[in-house]
């Protein structure tokens, strides 16, 4: 006779225990990712990010500059061209800024006669984003530009 085979239980859906959102005492304690003893900030991998991010900045303010922009202006153009954002909105939540920055930028990049913005006719609240024929232009270098960053 052939033995029984054992099988773990197995529980359905129904039964199964509700999940549960971790509480802060579940989450890992951070001294298991790097060491809090004799700690260096220059073996940061956060820190050198940002370092490496400021030099990658630095380059593409000094890569723009002949065309009057900054490596921050230069962003927006380039999301609108390839069609990543059409709205302020959408294009305050991809730089991760707030609205009032967000006016400030499209401001400047209107000014120069790169942008237009126009409203929404259904929701007034809705700003959409178009570039002119200069900010095509422009918007077409940019990758040349962060090539040489």
């Amino acid at each position: 006779m052939p033995a029984a085979r054992s099988r773990a239980p197995t529980r359905s859906a129904a039964t199964a225990p509700p999940a549960v959102d971790p509480s802060p005492n579940d989450v890992a304690d951070v001294s298991t990712h790097f060491p809090v003893d004799g700690y260096r900030i220059e073996e940061s991998i956060g820190y050198l990010m940002k370092l490496a991010f400021a030099g990658l900045r630095r380059n593409l303010d000094r890569h723009m500059s002949e065309h009057a922009l900054t490596g921050v202006q230069m962003l927006p153009l380039l999301l609108i061209a390839c069609g990543e954002c059409r709205t302020a909105a959408e294009l305050a939540r991809i730089n991760e800024t707030d609205a009032g920055a967000t006016t400030r930028l499209l401001d400047r990049l209107q000014a120069k006669g790169l942008l237009l913005r126009q409203r929404n006719a259904a929701d007034r609240r809705v700003v959409h984003l178009q570039l002119t024929p200069a900010g095509l232009a422009l918007a077409a270098r940019i990758p040349q530009a962060i090539s040489k960053s």
